[in-house]
């Protein structure tokens, strides 16, 4: 894709394989799923599968119709099933393509016991409800389950759960003690541990891991940083400048003038708006780069532009390159930092990226490639 506007997102491949490295070296015990769901956290499914085909133990992701299409195009590697099935067509496109299967309810299991052909293993990951209160069996649904997998022939069962907290003060002590409780005498495998877990809480790597955000180079904590961790950047967003305007004391910026300027200033207009993917509630402050310096945003971003302070970059006017988020040529700007600025968290930025901002890859050639 291409576009006449300025604005353009680059991914670099070599820093989502430096991130699952970084992962595997925190586990180094287990196995790793590199986690591309959500379209890779916006970055591109296709991208990330490509920048990990080499290495990656195995990818997890939610719909059927996307592991089937990595099957078809070569990877072999196992394939995780997030969710789960939804239909007789997903029980028959995991048993054909030999996708491995999350299930967390009742329902789930008998919908492949109605449907499922077993002529050959079939790799299922049991999800416990340890607090979290999404998915998973509860100790009270857990004894069903397990009296319909003696059913189905030729499984090969792993335990798993998810955190709520690996990231905060609660941790996963409690949750860990439900999950060993719940599993009782289990000696088989179990995958436990989301990005949080694997960085700073060992005792949960088990057999597999599960890096997600960590991948794409953001921190998992909100008091932690990328770049404290380890973390390489992986998308960066960046445009230009295209006008500038000269402020008195006084002057007003933007849509209901949420800022006035308290003395002369000179402002930026930024090609990017909330249609871009940035957030639209971002405040006036929201760290932005140009030119290599760091400045901030003033008031509220548009649907195409927001303004940002100039005053101290005298150099920077039309054509100047901007750097939204991640390591550009403008600079630098942690996505987690624009996140913590307005009030979200990194993977809602990338998340959001739109479909109409273009999106290159910094090439790599020790990638393999399918």
């Amino acid at each position: 894709m291409t576009s006449s506007r300025p604005i353009r997102a680059r991914i670099a491949p070599t820093a989502i394989l430096h991130n699952y490295r970084l992962a595997k070296r925190h586990a180094p015990q287990a196995r790793a799923w590199a986690v591309v769901k959500a379209n890779a956290y916006g970055h591109g499914q296709w991208r990330a599968v490509e920048a990990l085909c080499g290495e990656a133990d195995g990818f997890a992701l939610l719909e059927a119709e996307n592991a089937v299409a990595l099957r078809e195009a070569g990877v072999t590697q196992p394939i995780l099933l997030l969710e789960g099935v939804f239909s007789a067509r997903d029980v028959r496109a995991v048993i054909e393509h030999r996708l491995t299967c999350v299930v967390h309810c009742l329902e789930q299991l008998e919908l492949l016991v109605r449907n499922g052909q077993f002529t050959a293993p079939v790799a299922l990951y049991l999800k416990l409800n340890t607090g979290m209160n999404r998915l998973g069996f509860t100790p009270e649904t857990l004894a069903k389950a397990w009296a319909i997998l003696q059913q189905l022939p030729q499984l090969d069962v792993t335990l798993m759960t998810h955190f709520a907290e690996a990231d905060g003060e609660r941790g996963v002590g409690e949750q860990l003690a439900r999950f060993q409780g719940m599993a009782g005498d289990w000696s088989g495998p179990v995958c436990l541990a989301n990005s949080a877990a694997i960085l700073h809480h060992p005792q949960t790597h088990g057999d597999w891991v599960r890096p997600g955000i960590m991948l794409y180079g953001a921190s998992p904590f909100a008091e932690q940083s990328a770049e404290s961790l380890g973390l390489k950047p992986v998308m960066t967003l960046e445009s230009a400048i295209i006008g500038v305007q000269d402020l008195v004391a006084g002057d007003r910026v933007g849509y209901g003038g949420t800022f006035t300027a308290d003395k002369p200033m000179r402002v930026g207009v930024v090609a990017c708006g909330y249609a871009d993917g940035y957030p639209r509630h971002a405040p006036s402050g929201t760290p932005i780069a140009v030119m290599g310096r760091r400045t901030k945003t003033v008031g509220r971003v548009s649907m195409d532009m927001l303004a940002c302070d100039l005053t101290d970059i005298p150099e920077a006017g039309i054509g100047a390159p901007v750097t939204l988020w991640g390591e550009g040529l403008a600079g630098s700007v942690p996505a987690d930092e624009v996140a913590s600025a307005a009030g979200t968290i990194a993977y809602e930025l990338f998340c959001a990226l739109a479909p109409r901002v273009p999106v290159s890859t910094d090439e790599n050639p020790t990638v393999n490639r399918k």
